[in-house]
């Protein structure tokens, strides 16, 4: 027999999204309003193994919905990937009375959510937080729509460059292994190329680019490039520079500032219905499961199918920025 749930642990892991804040208020608020109490776990595992807990209450979330980062700080643990580590963390979550908890974090943070709830038996439910948009069964993740707009906003002020001095700049953005953010920013932002992951081909990219554009009548481009330890953009860059030097080149790399800045209206939306969803999951029995949007309604997806299951992007996306870029 199950234990009943009276007390449900939040937070938040891995890299901060924007977004983040408003998931936390709407899974306090309903946990409240459900009945149950709510304890905020701050710097994600890690403050679960160092007993960094702290009863919340409607009033801990006020006046958050608006702010970037989380409230509950986050941290990569590497404690927490051991079994001993783990244990820790169970035993100072048994001892605080929580029985369920609410992870809101990307690959890694649900990849823990999900071993520690086949080890201790504990009802966890997942929420996509990750401005990567790369978890699988959700059409979006919580931070990924500020993070574009942030892309767009700066590469509009770059291109006013590049268009005075005649060069080529190119611009990486964050990503890991998915090219959400550098496909859907290159077309948003008029780009003339994408360099991403998922359309490394045989076909050499730079090649593809260099006789599609500015060979023919282009005096400056812009193109976005998904970051790589090997190929980011300043391999690009450089290889422009000795095999075309009549180019000038330029290389902008974001950053970390697209993690940073106040949510989006979508991404303030997504979080809010999500972090309702997680406490109706526990309600309705639930466990292990995330908590995804998939054609405007609200899904529960496994953790095995959400982590491990590549997210594919659509070729159509690809082909509209080629026939636009001409």
């Amino acid at each position: 027999m199950k234990k009943k749930i009276e007390c449900i642990g939040v937070l938040t892991s891995g890299g901060d999204a924007p977004g983040m804040n408003a998931a936390i208020r709407a899974v306090t608020r309903t946990a409240i309003a459900e009945g149950f109490k709510v304890k905020g776990i701050y710097r994600g595992f890690e403050g679960l193994l160092r007993n960094e807990i702290q009863e919340f209450t409607t009033e801990n979330v006020s006046n958050i919905i608006q702010r970037g980062g989380t409230i509950l700080k986050t941290a990569r643990c590497k404690e927490f990937q051991t079994v001993e580590g783990r244990k820790v963390a169970y035993d100072n979550m048994v001892a605080q009375g929580i029985d369920a908890l609410v992870v809101i974090g990307g690959n890694g943070s649900l990849t823990g959510a999900r071993i520690f709830a086949e080890e201790y038996d504990v009802p966890c439910i997942g929420l996509p937080g990750t401005i990567d948009n790369d978890l699988y069964g959700t059409d979006s993740t919580i931070g990924y729509d500020t993070t574009l707009n942030t892309i767009v906003e700066c590469v509009d002020k770059i291109r006013d460059t590049a268009t005075s001095h005649e060069r080529i700049f190119f611009i990486e953005v964050m990503g890991r292994d998915a090219g959400f953010l550098a496909q859907n920013s290159a077309i948003a932002s008029g780009a003339e190329a994408a360099i991403i992951p998922e359309d490394s081909t045989n076909a050499d990219q730079l090649e593809q680019f260099i006789g599609r554009g500015i060979r023919k009548s282009k005096s400056s481009s812009i193109v976005i490039v998904s970051e790589s330890p090997k190929c980011g953009a300043m391999y690009y860059a450089d290889r422009v520079k000795q095999e075309y030097p009549e180019y000038d080149v330029r290389v902008s790399i974001l950053g970390h500032l697209q993690r940073g800045g106040s949510p989006s209206a979508s991404d303030r939306i997504l979080a809010s219905r999500l972090g309702v969803g997680a406490i109706n999951a526990i309600l309705e029995g639930q466990r292990n499961v995330m908590i995804g949007i998939r054609d405007d309604e609200i899904v529960y997806v496994p953790f095995a199918n959400a982590i491990k299951n590549n997210k594919p992007i659509k070729k159509e996306l690809i082909n509209v920025l080629g026939i636009l870029s001409i």
